[in-house]
């Protein structure tokens, strides 16, 4: 029983995570730059922000996003980032619903301990899978940022994807133990399972054996011909 809820626990903050890199994916505010200090930025309101998609000018009176469409002119962190956080959202997929169909209680027609178990492993290290591209994201992107505008601020996008990544990291980890640890399948094999055998019948006696002295008694004495 602690072992399926263990597993249950993985499975919703593996969801959590999952929102979360998918919220991080989709907004821009994943780093707050200034040109100045950040206290004399926001007295003369020229605060900016960046993400994977556009760069954004935030002031009091106007929120005025420039798309990045020229990606070959891009730097290499925001191209890796982009690609990482899209692939991490696109596995959420398949890995929730493999996850979910191993539960315990969700049983489809056929279906074996064996089956369950391989669904369970192969969904957990897509969720690992998820979390590695998320932490690698969020880390290199401010690092890349930094080394080219200078003065930041981190931004709510960056937050989400480090959370979700967490959720991520620690559900699928919960997963794949749960799955290393299930006892084996007990289906039954061609070789251990008995097989019903009808009774048979005892093999006749062998014949006696013909020696001489058996054929002459048999015959009897010789008659006498007058």
């Amino acid at each position: 029983m602690s072992q399926v809820c263990l597993q249950f626990s993985g499975f919703m903050m593996s969801c959590l995570g999952w929102v979360g890199i998918i919220i991080a994916t989709a907004t821009n505010d994943w780093v707050i730059t200034c040109k100045y200090g950040m206290s004399t930025c926001r007295k003369m309101d020229e605060l900016g922000a960046r993400g994977l998609w556009a760069d954004c000018v935030v002031s009091t009176a106007l929120y005025h996003c420039k798309a990045l469409n020229q990606i070959l002119n891009l730097p290499a962190y925001i191209q890796t980032s982009r690609a990482l956080m899209i692939t991490a959202s696109i596995i959420g997929l398949p890995a929730m619903a493999l996850v979910l169909l191993a539960m315990p209680c969700i049983n489809l027609a056929n279906d074996h301990e064996s089956a369950k178990h391989r669904r369970s492993v192969t969904g957990g290290v897509l969720i690992l899978l998820m979390a590695l591209c998320g932490i690698v994201s969020t880390v290199w992107f401010p690092i890349g940022a930094h080394s080219e505008q200078g003065l930041m601020s981190f931004g709510f996008s960056l937050y989400a994807g480090w959370v979700g990544s967490a959720f991520c990291l620690l559900g699928g980890s919960m997963i794949s133990c749960c799955s290393v640890n299930a006892p084996p399948s007990t289906r039954r094999t061609a070789s251990t399972t008995p097989s019903r055998v009808g009774p048979t019948s005892a093999p006749p006696p062998p014949p006696p054996p013909t020696t001489p002295k058996a054929l002459t008694s048999e015959m009897g004495s010789p008659r006498r011909v007058r």
